[in-house]
């Protein structure tokens, strides 16, 4: 089966839940990589209010068209590692 997430709701500070089409949920902190990416592209998302401006397409997370998304294996195992 391939992963796609079906549900993602915003929880507190970075965290959000979400719910895969294999019925397994989890909640991943998105704060860790976001705090710690030295990355200058992934700056903007420290700001909580442009963070929640995600979308789900076609089954993945997905911020200001790809600008940063993650692989769903990643998100499904919380895998966050900063590059």
């Amino acid at each position: 089966m391939l992963l796609s997430i079906l549900h993602a709701e915003p929880l507190d500070a970075y965290r959000i839940a979400l719910t895969f089409n294999n019925q397994h949920r989890v909640v991943v902190d998105f704060a860790p990589f976001l705090f710690h990416s030295p990355h200058p592209d992934y700056v903007i998302y420290q700001d909580r209010a442009h963070f929640l401006r995600f979308q789900l397409l076609d089954g993945n997370l997905n911020w200001d068209d790809y600008r940063m998304i993650f692989p769903i294996e990643d998100l499904y195992h919380q895998r966050l590692i900063p590059s």
